[in-house]
Order: C-alpha cells, then sequence, then structure tokens
C-alpha cells in the first residue's frame, strides 16, 4: 500500500497472487500456442492433398480444413486475451489493483477468474463452430448419393439429403452468427478485463462483502467483484479500515449492513494473522 496524495491511497496485486496468476496466464498461453500451430500445421498438410475444383457438394477435406483454421483462429484470439491479461497483472502489481480516495474507489479485477472467463469464451466459440458444421453433414453426403448406381435410388436420396441440408442451414446460420457477435464482443471483453473501473463513493454506489469478495455496483457501470484475497494480508486490513471509516463518516451509507461485513471480513483475517 501506498498514499500518493491526501487522503488517496493505492493497494498493489500480491506478489503471491500475482506469480500464481501469471503463471496460470502462462501455461494457458502455452497451451493455447501449441493446439494453434499444431492445427495450422495439419491444415497446411491436408490442404494440398486434394482437388479444389468446383462440386455441388461439399467435400469432407474443406470442412477439416476449415476446422483447423477456425481452431488456429480462436487459438491465437484467446492468446491475445491472455497476454492482456498479463499486461493487467503487472499493471497491479507495479501500480495499483485498489485506489480509494474520499470520492471515488477504483479497483481492477485481476482474479484468476478471469482466465476461467477466456477458455469459457474460447469453448463456447468452438462448440458454435462444430454445431454450425453439424449442420453441413447432409450437403457433405449429396457426394456419395449422386454417385450411386441406381439411378432411382440416386434421386430420391439425394432429394432426401438436400431436404436435410435446408433443415441443417436452420442450424447452421444462427450459430454462425454467435460466431460472429461473439468475435465483436471480445474486443470489448479484452479491453476491458482488468482494467480500472472508476466508482464514485455516493449513495448511488452499492458496496458488499462476501466470503471476501468486494462487490461494487454503480448505475451506468459494469458491477465489480474484487477478491481481497489476492491482497497482502496489511493491505486487506488497511483497506478494511479504511472503508470502514468512510462509511461510518458517511451520512448515506452504501449499504446500510456494509460496516457489519467490514467488521466480520476485519475478523476473518485477524483470525489468519493469528493462524500464521
Amino acid at each position: 500500500m501506498k498514499q500518493i496524495a491526501a487522503k488517496t491511497y493505492q493497494f498493489r496485486l500480491g506478489r503471491t497472487a500475482y506469480r500464481h496468476n501469471g503463471l496460470l496466464s502462462l501455461l494457458l498461453l502455452g497451451g493455447f500456442i501449441l493446439c494453434g500451430l499444431l492445427t495450422a500445421a495439419i491444415a497446411l498438410w491436408l490442404f494440398p492433398t486434394y482437388t479444389h475444383t468446383f462440386t455441388p457438394y461439399l467435400k469432407w477435406q474443406d470442412v477439416l480444413v476449415a476446422l483447423c483454421c477456425f481452431i488456429t483462429f480462436i487459438s491465437f484470439g484467446g492468446c491475445v486475451l491472455i497476454t492482456r491479461f498479463l499486461y493487467a497483472l503487472h499493471a497491479g502489481y507495479t501500480k495499483e489493483m485498489v485506489a480509494l480516495s474520499n470520492t471515488a474507489l477504483v479497483v481492477r479485477d485481476l482474479s484468476h477468474e478471469n482466465l476461467s472467463s477466456i477458455f469459457w469464451l474460447i469453448s463456447t466459440a468452438l462448440t458454435c463452430f462444430l454445431t454450425a458444421l453439424l449442420g453441413v453433414i447432409p450437403e457433405m453426403l449429396l457426394g456419395w448419393t449422386l454417385h450411386l448406381s441406381s439411378p432411382l435410388l440416386a434421386i430420391f436420396a439425394t432429394s432426401f439429403v438436400l431436404v436435410l441440408s435446408v433443415a441443417g442451414l436452420v442450424l447452421t446460420l444462427p450459430f454462425l452468427s454467435f460466431i460472429v457477435i461473439g468475435i465483436v464482443g471480445s474486443v470489448s471483453f479484452c479491453r476491458k478485463m482488468g482494467s480500472p473501473q472508476v466508482y464514485y463513493l455516493t449513495s448511488q454506489a452499492t458496496l458488499s462483502i462476501d466470503s471476501f469478495v468486494l462487490t461494487i455496483i454503480y448505475p451506468d457501470t459494469p458491477e465489480s467483484m474484487i477478491d481481497l484475497n489476492i491482497l497482502e494480508a496489511d493491505d486487506q486490513r488497511h483497506l478494511l479500515h479504511l472503508l470502514l471509516e468512510r462509511w461510518i463518516g458517511d451520512q448515506r451509507p452504501w449499504n446500510p449492513s456494509f460496516g457489519e461485513e467490514i467488521v466480520a471480513a476485519l475478523a476473518e483475517t485477524e483470525h489468519s494473522a493469528v493462524l500464521v
């Protein structure tokens, strides 16, 4: 913790949490890089192994190449997100994770849950793409029905597959739109991840502490949930004391029960200190 001006305090990310979250980030980053390089190599190996002339049906090689390219794309997209989180971790460790003044509370969400969110985002994108590919399977079957030896059987089988293809498009198109929306939304997600959020300590602010997680709600501002465990023990107690003083001195408390929650959190920190 350091005081940069009168009544303004900064609290940095704890060293243990910085190393732990940084190591997890690097492991996940390495996994994404390895996955992206592997699928890119498979796509490059498979692409020249078949002809690329136009056909009225999808080739299974085209589908596999498209899948490998998409996995490569989202893997390197995950690398960008993790790099952004590593930058936010460094800023929280060298500058501040929480800043408290008389009028505002500035926080960065640097919890390891951000890594879970990144993995969930990449997994969801892959699931949507696999579902979209499931809808085009009938169009791949056209390559088989068009080459049946019996003309009558070929007509019936092709007609049936065409009907399935139309039904498959009903499944494919929405999931492709979900992927596009997710890619656009991931830009905002990347920009906001670990960035400082400013909350003015007015009567409109709602603060609460549950399971040592500080939750801050303010109109027209994203909700923040800050895990106080990733601060140093001394900084935890100092921040809680400052919040309690600020809450007591405010004539318009942010949350009537917030004082009791701070006292309970302080008791927990004291108990942990005794155990140590």
